[in-house]
């Protein structure tokens, strides 16, 4: 089946990335005339209209070169110019080293665009390397650096609208924009059949709390976002080190997953006590030959024990201080 676009339809994506960046310039814009509020809400608008444009190109089969560049383009001006002056105008007034900062930001997100466009060009990559993100994406890494100012306009000021603090919390963010940490890319996520309901609910209460409560639900998003960072590298190396789970049903890689640890907790080196059922202990021989009661001697050829008052190398006479029970 050969499916007809026409031309119209084709500029669709193109149109999305330019909203998207008018967005992002736009917030600028609201920070100069101290309306933050509205700064942060363009940067947001601009993060959606980012995931939607690469998907309706590939839905439609509109995807192209320019589109492509455009995209980045759009990504390196709403999430790191637009995040970087919007924080500059806020809490810097002018200050150089908040200028610094600013620069760091924009700069690192402009580096970590040109290593995506060149890492999809890279085929030597393994299969389930394109369920990450090599450091902290665009849009993600735009709305992260904006956590002080959020936290302020739904708190008021704190420790965390203190300008060192902004400023070193851009330069980190900056840093794990450029960095080799990986993130889970949502791209991959498949939810399976039983599980549409419950997230669609999940989708609808997002949707009441984002309406209700936008700054409070964005700033606990931003925080499960940097809390998810472990798991993701503890997910990347588990994969690294299995990779032929990578082809296999979610529910046979949790198997494989318990069976590894199974076998962990089996190499475990046992105790050296054993406890009876009668709340007594016996300790075993350090030289690892088996225990031997004090009054019965082993007959060579036979499994059973025969009384004896003496006790060899391999013996250990039973201690009653040690194992804790009076004698009588």
């Amino acid at each position: 089946m050969v499916r007809v676009t026409t031309p119209g339809i084709r500029l669709l994506p193109n149109a999305i990335t330019v909203l998207a960046l008018c967005a992002g310039l736009s917030s600028v814009q609201f920070a100069l005339t101290n309306n933050y509020a509205m700064a942060i809400a363009s940067i947001g608008i601009a993060a959606v209209l980012d995931a939607l444009d690469g998907r309706i190109a590939r839905l439609l089969d509109a995807t192209s070169k320019m589109g492509a560049e455009l995209d980045s383009l759009s990504d390196g001006i709403s999430f790191g110019v637009a995040p970087a002056l919007v924080l500059y105008v806020w809490q810097s007034g002018g200050d150089r080293i908040g200028w610094v900062a600013s620069l760091i930001f924009a700069v690192c997100m402009i580096l970590r665009l040109a290593r995506f466009n060149t890492l999809l060009d890279d085929t030597d990559q393994p299969a389930y390397a394109s369920e990450f993100f090599v450091g902290v994406p665009a849009p993600a890494g735009g709305l992260v650096a904006m956590l002080p100012l959020i936290l302020t306009l739904q708190w008021g000021r704190g420790w965390w609208s203190e300008q060192y603090v902004v400023l070193v919390w851009t330069i980190a963010v900056a840093a794990l924009l450029i960095s080799r940490i990986p993130t889970l890319s949502l791209k991959t996520v498949k939810a399976p059949a039983k599980a549409i309901a419950p997230l669609l609910v999940g989708v609808g209460l997002l949707a009441a709390a984002i309406i209700q409560f936008p700054l409070v639900a964005l700033a606990a998003a931003m925080v499960l976002y940097l809390l998810h960072i472990p798991y993701a590298v503890y997910r990347n190396r588990w994969l690294a080190a299995h990779p032929e789970a990578w082809t296999v049903p979610p529910r046979e890689r949790r198997a494989i997953r318990r069976a590894r640890s199974q076998r962990r907790l089996r190499l475990r080196p046992a105790s050296r006590r054993v406890a009876g059922a009668a709340r007594r202990a016996v300790r075993l021989p350090r030289n690892g030959t088996d225990y031997v009661h004090p009054h019965r001697t082993r007959t060579p050829g036979s499994n059973s024990a025969a009384p004896s008052s003496a006790t060899g190398p391999g013996q250990r006479r039973r201690s009653w201080r040690r194992i804790g029970i009076r004698r009588r």
